[in-house]
């Protein structure tokens, strides 16, 4: 099976410093113009106890709805949306709205979170995550197919609910996890999966050995691998003075030359990666505009590679 062309999004600023929506709009509008083709929102409400000063995000369904609303081709989703910060039928509700904002344009990306002062500083349940995401997600995933849903489990349950207005098409699913069990409970269903870049060392040596496990998991539940979208998460530094994202040796960043960032990227496509999501460091306009420049030649050298 032939693939795809490379997808190449961004994710939007989160908590690397504060930035207000009169930023984040310009860097989304000049993400979608300099030719990315998706842009991305963290879910998370509060960072603290890690070393660094706390910190919080914009909410991610609200900022979504307005990413919508100020673009018009580039596909959007949260990256991803935590399961268990919402009842699982009012999320599938939220991406609705944001779904209908977009014009069909929303990937919804799901997990089970992590993030401890996400949910004690705001009175959310943090015990049996997985078991509370699998229960969720057999309320979200037939709900954003469009269907009538009655469902009882220990954590959740709806009684016949619909989304109305009514989908004008189905809203596709990502799922943000490597576990065994997240993967057994959503990759049958789900249009792609995703991982940070922590999880393999931002190391496309490593990101093969991941994806091979994953293509394992899909056959696993019974899914084709070669129809799920690998979508990775890539770091990549555009000033080597930046301090917005502390960087760890483990974690050697994409960086260099125009050249040299795209033989790099190149390789994480090369290694199995459809789709590479960057996180930059910086991400502001500038940063954007100038990785968006390199996607022409990126582009080239993925195409030039798998017709050789």
């Amino acid at each position: 099976m032939s693939r795809e062309p490379l997808r190449i999004g961004i994710q939007l600023p989160e908590v690397e410093r504060i930035v207000r929506w009169p930023e984040l709009r310009a860097i989304a509008v000049a993400a979608e113009e300099a030719g990315f083709d998706s842009l991305w929102v963290g879910d998370h409400l509060l960072y603290r106890n890690d070393g660094r000063p706390e910190r919080g995000p914009h909410e991610c369904w609200s900022t979504l709805a307005a990413v919508a609303a100020v673009t018009t081709r580039v596909e959007i989703g949260p990256l991803v949306a935590c399961a268990s910060f919402h009842p699982p039928a009012v999320l599938a509700k939220q991406a609705a709205a944001v779904q209908e904002i977009s014009g069909g344009r929303l990937m919804l990306g799901l997990g089970a979170g992590w993030n401890e002062p996400d949910y004690s500083a705001f009175g959310l349940a943090f015990d049996h995550r997985v078991s509370r995401f699998c229960e969720a997600f057999q309320i979200i995933a037939p709900l954003v197919r469009g269907e009538r849903v009655t469902y009882h489990g220990e954590y959740f349950s709806v009684e016949d609910s619909v989304l109305l207005p009514p989908l004008q098409k189905p809203i596709p699913l990502m799922i943000g996890s490597n576990g065994p069990r997240m993967l057994a409970a959503t990759l049958r269903e789900v249009a792609a999966w995703n991982t940070w870049y922590a999880s393999y060392g931002n190391d496309p040596a490593k990101l093969g050995a991941l994806i091979q496990e994953i293509e394992e998991a899909a056959r696993a539940a019974g899914r084709d691998p070669h129809t799920l979208r690998r979508s990775v998460c890539v770091l990549v530094r555009t000033d080597p003075a930046s301090t917005e994202r502390p960087l760890g040796e483990e974690l050697p960043p994409v960086e260099g030359s125009a050249s040299e960032i795209v033989a790099q990227l190149a390789r994480f496509a090369a290694a199995g990666a459809d789709e590479i999501i960057v996180i930059a460091n910086p991400i502001n306009e500038r940063s954007v505009r100038e990785i968006g420049a390199l996607l022409p030649a990126l582009r080239r050298a993925v195409t030039a590679e798998v017709k050789g």
